[in-house]
Formats: structure tokens, C-alpha cells, sequence
């Protein structure tokens, strides 16, 4: 055995993790690290991940002043005294997380405990991390002793690198960190979302888990794995682990029967055996697999989350609020939706919205059919949620992210705005999400005379044709809100108002378009999905409500 040994059971490792298939690791260029981190080359040798993990967190920057060590050594006695490892009580920062044994002698399992509550003296400042105990028995799977697993620990504690994060130490990072998850999943696995909105009565609450998944479900040979990649290229790597788990989940369970009660329970009893179905291999292909956003554009999406919650007060732990709560029964009312389908909308909107209750802004029931009226009720109010019931008893709408007093930015010509948080939607006769696109056919929204003027205003706004620009010159038009102050030619078109009509932009080619007396509307579809579309390609308006959203 190896000088890493001390705290190891190895009749409960894998005898795959014995072997010495690599012997060093000489390489220093990052793309060369990425590279061989997600192929697994050091995964084979215990000795060999265990150099690799303490060059990697020896590299990480720094508080000035960060706990050793000797600092361990010097504060171990005091804090623990004679007490035995395995009857230490956990600080309430762990909000309650088990100890994951990860193939841990006994000895081991009492380090952690001694680990943590060192680690809990000499960093007051934290205030919620439940993660803690599954990186403190990992690391200590790959040390010499409790010292070191302790000086690594801390090391990745006071990373003081802005662009690097690393784990949530307080309850506004860690909850805003499940309202981004949530957001991720909303765009990137619509399938396994509409599962959780069927089967789960707050599909949030079942997102607040994700971390729980990684740090305290995984296998100890898949979170491994994980924490070889999550050292090399950070955060974001977990929410690509997190989706592909989601994924996984749903390809398996999809169609049967829940196995529990709760589809929390039943996602961390899948994660728990998760070796029935799929490989660490597979996973992490999966996971990477996925094209998610820039590091920049989630850290983007991150801070507007924690805005949000700051903004509701939100920064300590408390129940969290969840979607039956934001739309009241008793307190809402709308001539097209009932409280049900509002809800499942809710459940569409980006997680730092479904934090607010709606709000009734405008309906041609009390304000008439009037675009001027439409308008003036609707601007000032950023997102906006739009429902039209038409006179065949169709039910469809749009979640317009930006405020619509941004049409004037064209003086008269029609105006193209909006971010790809944008989507419109289809509730009757059959519920439908559609994914959002850059309207393609802006001459909808113009008479034949009328369009060659129009056509050269959406020109000069749309990209050039000659192809996106290269990802380090422009964000994804997901995040172009005016809130992120990020420049104008990161703004996508998905909006477009003028004084004589409307146009929102959908997905798989949908493109809605209202008359300036709200009485009329049409569609454009191609390529809709299972050939539905919309709406009807024409149609009469029989109700239309616009509404905002209320803290």
C-alpha cells in the first residue's frame, strides 16, 4: 500500500483503484490538464490522484493568511480534546449532511468530524456549506494524514479568485446556486423538467437537491471522477454533472411509476445506484455532452439570482417559498388560465421570477383593444407574461423578459428587442413550451408596400450574415438583459413592437403576430413541433391579459 493509505478500507474499494496504470504527471498546460483530467488518467492510481489533487489545490489562489497544517496541529487538541472522532458533533453550517463514508476505515470517519469542526474555528465566516463533509472524506481518502486533508480543505475555502468559485459557504450562494440549477434545467433538459412538474408538487424544491446528488449520493468512484474534472475547469462542471444525473434519471424512469412518495427521494435512491445504469465514463460523456453556457454567462445568471433574493430578503436559511404559494388560489383570477396552468407556467419562468406573485396589468376585458392602452399598462413592468384566448378556445402566450417601453429605441420604425430567456407557449388544446429563435420573418408584420422599409430596420439589427461572432467577443443573446449592462450587440430579437402591431418571436420557427386593434392575430410556423402549431394560422382574439410581477 501506499503512503495515501492511512484512512483507506480497501476491501471496500474497487480493485481498480489499486492498479498503477500511470505513473507521473508531467504535463502543465491547461488544455493538456482539462484533457487528461476528463479521460481519467490519473483515476487508476490511488497514489498518483493523490499528488495530482495536492498540486492542483496547492495551486489555487489565496487568502494572505490561510490555515496550514501546523495550524491544524497547534488547534486540534483544543478543539476536540479527548473525545472520540465518530461522537463529534457537525457545525450547523452542514445544515444536517451526513458523513458519506466513501470507503473510509474508522479512523477515517472520526478524522472528518475533527477536520470539520477546525475547519468551522477558522473560518467563522461561513455560514452554510453543506458540501463540507463529502470534500473533507474524499480529500482525506487522498492524504498523508489529517493535517494536510485539512490544509487542502481550507485551501479551497479562501480561494480569493473572483472567476474561480469553488464551493457555497453561505446560504445566498447556495440557494441562488439551485435557482441558477433550476434555470439550467428549464433550457437544457425540458424533458426531465416537464416530468418534475408533473410528479412533484415544487419542482424548486426538488432542484434545491442537486448539490445533495454530487456531495453525499455519488458513488465514491463517480464523485471521484467528478472532483478530478471540478479541480482542473471549477464550478460549472458540477452543474454538468447535476443535468446529466437529471437526464439519466429521467431516461430510465420515464413512464414508470414513482418508487417512493417523493421524486426527491426516488432521484437520490437512482443517484445512490447509480452503477445499475451507467458507468462514470458515460456520465461525465454525458455531462459534457451538454452545450451550456459560458463560465461568464452562469456567473452572469448567478448574480441575478442572488439580486433577487437579496432584494426579497432572502440570506439566511427559511422555508422556501414555492410555486403554489406565488400564485394564490384565493387571490387569482384570470378570464383565460385557471390557477393550475398558471402555476405550470410558473414553473417555466426563470427561477429568481417564480419568486414573485403575478401581477394583472392589462386585459382587453376592462382596458379595451386598444395598443396605445396595451402599452401604457404594460411598460415599466420588466418581465412581463402575455395570454391570449382566442374565439376557438385556444390558449397561448408569451414570457416577454424585457420592458416594452425598449420599442422606442427605433423612433417609428418597428424595433427588435427581447433576451433569450423569452419563450412562448401553447396551453389549449394541448400544452406546449417552445424554445426561443430570432424572429425570421420580420415582413409579417408589414403590408407588401410597407416592407422593404421595415426589412432594412430588422437588417441593421440582426447579425451579419457572415456568422456569429467568435464566443470570446459576444455573450449568448440567453443573457443580453439591459440588467446585466452588457453591450448592445449582444441583444437578440425577440420582440418587436411598433404603433400598428406586435410581433413575438417563438420557437421552432413560431412567430406570433397581433394587430394594433388586439382583435386580430396570425401565426408563422415551420418545423413546429409534431407539426402543431401555435394557434390557428389566423385568428380572433377573445380575451388578452398581460401581466407583471409582484414582490
Amino acid at each position: 500500500m501506499d503512503e495515501y493509505s492511512r484512512f483507506v478500507d480497501w476491501d471496500k474499494m474497487d480493485a481498480g483503484a489499486q492498479s498503477q496504470d500511470a505513473k507521473e504527471l508531467s504535463c502543465t498546460e491547461f488544455q493538456e490538464l482539462k484533457q487528461l483530467a476528463r479521460q481519467g488518467y490519473w483515476a487508476k492510481n490511488h497514489s498518483l490522484r493523490a499528488k495530482v489533487y495536492q498540486r492542483l489545490i496547492s495551486s489555487i489562489p489565496c487568502r494572505t493568511v490561510t490555515p496550514d497544517a501546523n495550524v491544524y496541529r497547534d488547534i486540534v487538541v483544543k478543539i476536540v480534546g479527548r473525545r472520540s472522532g465518530g461522537s463529534l458533533p457537525l457545525p450547523e453550517f452542514v445544515d444536517n449532511s451526513l458523513v458519506p463514508s466513501y470507503c473510509l476505515n474508522a479512523e477515517g470517519v472520526g478524522a472528518v468530524r475533527k477536520i470539520i469542526l477546525c475547519v468551522a474555528n477558522q473560518f467563522p465566516d461561513i455560514s452554510f456549506c453543506p458540501a463540507l463533509p463529502s470534500v473533507t472524506a474524499l480529500l482525506l481518502h487522498y492524504s498523508k494524514d489529517e493535517a494536510e486533508c485539512f490544509e487542502q480543505v481550507c485551501r479551497i475555502l479562501a480561494c480569493n479568485d473572483p472567476s474561480k468559485r469553488l464551493i457555497d459557504q453561505t446560504f445566498l450562494a447556495f440557494e441562488s446556486s439551485c435557482m441558477t440549477f433550476g434555470d439550467l434545467v428549464n433550457k437544457y433538459c425540458q424533458a426531465a423538467h416537464k416530468l418534475m412538474v408533473a410528479v412533484s408538487e415544487d419542482v424548486l424544491e426538488v432542484y434545491s437537491d442537486w448539490q445533495r446528488w454530487l456531495f453525499g449520493e455519488l458513488p465514491m468512484a463517480y464523485i471521484a471522477r467528478v472532483f478530478d474534472v471540478f479541480l482542473v475547469e471549477g464550478y460549472k462542471v458540477l452543474y454538468r454533472v447535476a443535468l446529466a444525473l437529471l437526464k439519466f434519471f429521467h431516461k430510465v424512469r420515464a413512464g414508470q411509476p414513482l418508487e417512493s412518495d417523493s421524486v426527491q427521494q426516488d432521484i437520490r435512491a437512482f443517484v445512490r445506484d447509480i452503477a445499475k445504469s451507467v458507468s462514470p465514463e458515460k456520465l461525465l460523456e454525458k455531462a459534457f455532452a451538454i452545450r451550456l453556457f459560458s463560465r461568464k454567462e452562469i456567473q452572469l445568471l448567478q448574480m441575478a439570482n442572488e439580486k433577487a433574493l437579496q432584494q426579497k430578503g432572502i440570506t439566511v436559511k427559511q422555508k422556501r417559498q414555492n410555486v403554489h404559494l406565488a400564485v394564490h388560489a384565493e387571490n387569482f383570477k384570470s378570464e383565460i388560465v385557471s390557477v393550475k396552468e398558471m402555476r405550470d407556467i410558473w414553473s417555466w419562468i426563470p427561477e429568481r421570477f417564480a419568486l414573485c406573485q403575478p401581477l394583472l396589468l392589462f386585459t382587453t376585458l376592462e382596458h379595451g383593444c386598444s395598443l396605445s392602452r396595451f402599452y401604457s399598462h404594460s411598460e415599466g413592468h420588466e418581465p412581463t407574461l402575455l395570454l391570449i384566448k382566442t374565439t376557438a378556445k385556444e390558449v397561448c402566450g408569451a414570457y416577454l423578459s424585457t420592458d416594452w417601453s425598449q420599442r422606442r429605441r427605433g423612433g417609428n420604425k418597428l424595433s427588435f428587442f427581447g433576451t433569450g430567456e423569452c419563450f412562448v407557449f401553447r396551453l389549449q388544446p394541448e400544452v406546449e413550451r417552445y424554445e426561443w429563435v430570432i424572429i425570421k420573418h420580420p415582413e409579417l408584420a408589414t403590408a407588401p408596400s410597407e416592407a422593404e422599409n421595415h426589412s432594412s430596420a430588422a437588417a441593421s439589427i440582426l447579425p451579419p450574415s457572415s456568422g456569429p461572432a467568435e464566443p470570446s467577443d459576444r455573450l449568448s443573446p440567453f443573457l443580453s438583459a439591459r440588467h446585466f449592462h452588457l453591450p448592445s450587440k449582444t441583444a437578440s430579437m425577440f420582440m418587436a413592437g411598433s404603433s400598428e402591431c406586435i410581433i413575438i418571436g417563438g420557437g421552432d420557427g413560431q412567430a406570433l403576430y397581433l394587430d394594433a386593434d388586439l382583435n386580430h392575430g396570425r401565426t408563422s410556423h415551420c418545423n413546429t413541433f409534431n407539426n402543431q402549431p401555435l394557434c390557428s394560422e389566423s385568428f380572433q382574439i377573445s380575451v388578452l391579459e398581460v401581466w407583471g410581477f409582484r414582490d
